[in-house]
């Protein structure tokens, strides 16, 4: 039976593209440590593919420093360069990933800031002289509209 468990870190944001196909894949890697004793560890580091909708979720959702946990198999592929060498690489093509750390940190910064600006033209809107209408404020045709307004 060729399965693997992991729970670590992305050492790096996730690279998704799109085959010719139209395929998606995500490639990016993984960070576990093992303890060997006496208070040491030792990091050793995994290559993760992920294919078609688990590819996609994973190159919007994951990113560098997220734990994750991942189930899959073990591949080995092998290519010869143009100049005749053989090449190795041995990877994770990953069937399961659950996100243990949440979204990335630069997904809150994004929220709080929409929500800040969204906060403003609530506050613009209520601090005019209309503060008891339910209509949006109103701008005239030739004045430019507030970033606030527009959002």
């Amino acid at each position: 039976m060729n399965k693997v468990l992991l729970t670590g870190r992305l050492t790096r944001d996730p690279e998704m593209r799109a085959l010719a196909s139209g395929k998606h894949v995500t490639q990016f890697s993984v960070a576990t440590t093992e303890y060997a004793g006496n208070g040491k560890e030792r990091p050793e580091f995994h290559n993760i593919v992920t294919w078609d909708r688990l590819a996609e979720v994973c190159g919007r959702y994951l990113g560098k420093g997220q734990q994750v946990s991942i189930e899959g198999r073990i591949q080995t592929r092998t290519w010869d360069d143009e100049k005749g060498l053989r090449h190795w690489k041995t990877e994770i093509v990953a069937t399961t990933v659950e996100m243990l750390s949440g979204r990335k940190k630069k997904d809150y910064a994004a929220e709080s800031s929409a929500d800040a600006i969204e906060a403003a033209a609530v506050a613009e809107a209520g601090s005019g002289d209309d503060a008891g209408s339910d209509e949006a404020p109103t701008v005239p045709a030739d004045e430019p509209i507030a970033e606030a307004l527009a959002a």
